[in-house]
This record gives C-alpha cells, structure tokens and sequence, in this order.
C-alpha cells in the first residue's frame, strides 16, 4: 500500500486546495486510462495472505513507530511514513472485530472499515463493516478538472474518487480526487 497521489496539483500556498494543473503521474487518468471507483471514508485495513488483519497507519517523522509497525513509504514533502499496524493493538480494534463477527469469510485484500464511531460515519451505516476495495461502486465521471471538480461538488455524499489502472506487469496504479480538494 503506497499512498495513492491525487490527480492535480496542489496549491503550494494552501496544501488542501488542488490547481487546475495535473500530476504529472496521474496524467493517465486525464488520458481516460483507468476505472473510476467509489472513495468510501472510513480507515483502510488489510487481509494478508497469511489471514492477519493489519490497520493503515501514518506515522510523523517525530514519533515513535508502533510495535510490529511495517512501514511502506515516506512522503517526502511532509515526511510521514505510512504503512500497517497490527489490527488488534490499532484504536480501531473493537469496530474492526464487530465487523468481522458477523460470520463473512474474506478473501485476502484491502478493505474499508467503515461505521458509526469511524471519522463521524459519513457513510450513515448502523453498525460496523469492511466494503472490499475490490468491489467499490464504479463511476462515470469527467476527465477534466472542471468536469471533476463539478461532479464531486455535485456529489459531496461521496469522499471522493479512485482510479484503478492494471499493468502489463500484473501490478495496479491508482490515483484521487476528494470532494474537499476543492473545497
């Protein structure tokens, strides 16, 4: 899991705010390469190969990483290293836990745990659950950051949006774009 870059530019004046300037690395999805997916807003967890449960975790370059932490990267801009952390010592334990008693046999994967005492529950679900990324809703949106910029407004019920493109070498390249980069 590599941090997904965001498809336009941002303003180096206000980090939030995106400019009508794409990313270089993103240039593909403007190119209409890609599928389109549903950003769900909740926190993402893993399923490895081997059935352990892992939380996504950023972790700042002045702290302390937690125990069995598995980096991935580092921003190089901010300096923040993101990577996984064992589920069960996250503070996402007791809603991921309800999510997986109800009985659900999961594939290995990335997932969305999402729930009424994640971010708020912008999502509006009455109990926690993992939504796989593999099977995100699929949108049809612009490819233009006016078109993009107008439907996410239009659609501020959303986080945002994903965009999968497979490889010839089997690997995925992924880029965003949240309601609140325009915002």
């Amino acid at each position: 899991m590599n941090k997904i870059p965001t498809v336009f530019l941002r303003d180096p004046d206000n980090r939030k705010r995106t400019l009508p300037e794409v990313n270089p690395v993103c240039q593909w999805v403007l190119d209409g390469k890609g599928t389109p997916t549903r950003k769900y807003d909740g926190t993402c967890v893993m399923l490895d190969d081997d059935g352990v449960w892992w939380a996504r975790r950023e972790v700042r370059p002045d702290r302390t990483r937690p125990p069995g932490y598995q980096p991935v990267m580092t921003d190089e801009v901010t300096g923040k290293t993101v990577g996984w952390e064992p589920v069960a010592q996250s503070s996402y334990a007791a809603c991921h836990a309800e999510a997986v008693a109800d009985g659900t046999q999961r594939k290995p994967g990335t997932y969305e745990l999402i729930g009424p005492k994640i971010n708020g529950n912008p999502e509006g679900v009455r109990a926690h659950e993992l939504v796989p990324h593999a099977e995100a809703e699929h949108f049809d949106v612009p490819r233009d950051f006016d078109g993009l910029r107008e439907w996410l407004l239009t659609h501020p019920h959303y986080e945002g949006i994903v965009w999968h493109h497979a490889q010839p070498d089997g690997t995925v390249r992924m880029a965003k774009l949240k309601v609140r980069d325009f915002q």
